[in-house]
């Protein structure tokens, strides 16, 4: 194998893990087009088909299986090895993922990475917007954010944020000649603004709590959103009540755009952690970026 078909081994492995073109070629930067291309051009070389085709995935022939199970763990160590390079370098460098969702990049991940990104130039890092639990090492993650501390058994998790509260509300507008909820079974009968999660494809159910009790609750509407900010600047358009980071909607409140509801229901949430894979020895710069997050430091 001629060494300038490093690239398309490496390909080969990331279609063959995300089983898909589609989502392979965006995290290579290229078309799909050419990296299907690329792909037809490495069975043409070896002689043999590694991938098999259909209209809607991808999956490995027993011969691609072979060369994935063979080469993944070597390109893995490849990888390690360069990044453990970066410990003889003057200053940490090198590249970190991390998947999480819009409110925890916006108020417990960007503020504290920005100065280190001025403080280290040579570290970069990505931040994927995502409200599944991301299996981080099969789509090639450095790290994940989720709330709470439980993770799976092989995962280390880190506070990198204080508890927070979960509040819901709706604009003058909309409350006006409506009856205020006064239980959350009441929001049934209001027009509510939901939250698609993509693990299952179903809408978020409403999660509240008081004095011990807690409920979790159902609620319809006519809109439908993914990102937390949109959900918020619906409810400040008028289109109904909307559950999201009490934080969020506190400056909404104070100045009279938003009316707070349930108050005495909203459920306190155990702070967001950063997990990642427990390994003996991390990159450079993961170690700065943990430490940079890390909330009881």
């Amino acid at each position: 194998m001629q060494r300038e078909n490093l690239n398309d081994l490496q390909a080969f492995v990331l279609v063959a893990r995300e089983r898909s073109f589609t989502r392979a070629a965006a995290h290579l930067g290229v078309s799909r087009s050419a990296l299907s291309h690329a792909m037809s051009a490495l069975e043409a070389r070896l002689g043999v088909r590694l991938l098999t085709r259909t209209t809607r995935s991808v999956s490995t022939t027993d011969a691609g299986e072979r060369l994935l199970e063979t080469l993944a763990p070597r390109l893995d160590e490849i990888e390690a090895e360069l990044a453990s390079l970066m410990l003889l370098r003057d200053k940490p460098a090198g590249s970190v993922r991390i998947t999480a969702h819009d409110h925890a990049v916006v108020t417990a991940l960007w503020p504290r990475l920005k100065s280190l990104l001025h403080d280290y130039p040579d570290i970069r890092v990505e931040l994927s917007v995502d409200y599944a639990l991301t299996d981080i090492a099969a789509h090639r993650f450095d790290a994940g954010v989720r709330v709470g501390d439980q993770v799976d058994k092989d995962m280390i998790a880190v506070r990198i944020g204080p508890d927070f509260q979960m509040a819901v509300a709706a604009s003058p507008d909309y409350l006006a000649g409506r009856k205020i909820p006064l239980t959350p079974r009441d929001l049934t009968t209001h027009r509510c603004i939901n939250l698609r999660l993509p693990t299952h494809g179903g809408l978020y159910a409403w999660d509240f709590e008081k004095g011990g009790e807690s409920i979790n609750v159902r609620v319809d509407g006519q809109t439908i959103f993914n990102n937390t900010f949109l959900m918020l600047q619906a409810a400040l358009d008028g289109m109904g009540l909307a559950y999201v980071p009490f934080d969020l909607i506190e400056p909404h409140i104070q100045a009279g755009r938003l009316v707070p509801v349930l108050q005495k229901w909203w459920p306190t949430l155990p702070g967001y952690h950063l997990y990642y894979a427990h390994r003996r020895q991390l990159s450079p710069a993961l170690s700065l970026v943990i430490d940079t997050l890390r909330f009881d430091r």
